[in-house]
């Protein structure tokens, strides 16, 4: 009953404070405005990301996420934008969207929640177009051995407070792993963060 009321109460408001933070909105203003066309937003949780679309290069958006509340504060969110933005319920395990109809996906601070990821990014491929681009942005194990010791530590009650966050996934390799292929790649901790979660991948991929 606790769990359930942190969930639906307390978890989606933590979740929108934690990824709007400073550091956090810069890293978006550097990806979000090179997503283009037909963009499948993956984890659109609160839409963070709106704001900093361009909107001469999109013709619609459709943001996915499982959480009722977080689609509720993301349709808050589009409705002050002039983008054409559809919400869905729904998990990357089974996305409700005809094959290669996407020209973007983009996926910012998502693939550390996902609990099926080969299931989930094997979707994303379907929905890609042959030309299309993954663009991310996400958090993951640090480079430094005592940093990813103590991602280790924390990493199961920090997935237990937020929401099935983890702290310690390599980025990179999992998506090398599921037969994408990654064109540019940057990383570094991000300024005001601590380490534990600081360290940032982003960068494009294709399949």
């Amino acid at each position: 009953m606790i769990s359930n009321l942190y969930d639906k109460f307390v978890l989606p408001k933590l979740l929108d404070v934690c990824c709007s933070t400073k550091p956090i909105n810069y890293q978006r203003n550097k990806i979000v405005p090179n997503a283009k066309g037909d963009i499948l937003e993956v984890g659109i949780g609160s839409g963070l990301n709106i704001p900093y679309y361009d909107p001469k290069k999109i013709n619609k958006i459709i943001g996915l996420d499982p959480s009722e509340e977080l689609n509720e504060m993301a349709k808050e969110n589009a409705a002050k934008s002039d983008i054409n933005i559809d919400i869905l319920i729904a998990g990357a395990e089974e996305i409700p969207l005809p094959s290669n109809s996407i020209d973007t996906v983009l996926i910012t601070y998502t693939l550390c929640t996902i609990p099926n990821l080969a299931d989930s990014l094997k979707e994303i491929k379907r929905v890609m177009k042959n030309d299309a681009e993954m663009i991310f942005c996400e958090h993951g194990i640090a480079p430094d051995l005592r940093i990813q010791n103590w991602q280790n530590k924390i990493n199961p009650l920090w997935g237990k407070l937020f929401g099935g966050c983890n702290i310690n996934r390599d980025i990179p390799k999992i998506l090398v792993n599921s037969e994408f292929k990654i064109q540019t790649l940057e990383q570094m901790y991000l300024p005001s963060t601590p380490k534990i979660v600081g360290y940032n991948y982003w960068g494009l991929a294709k399949i």
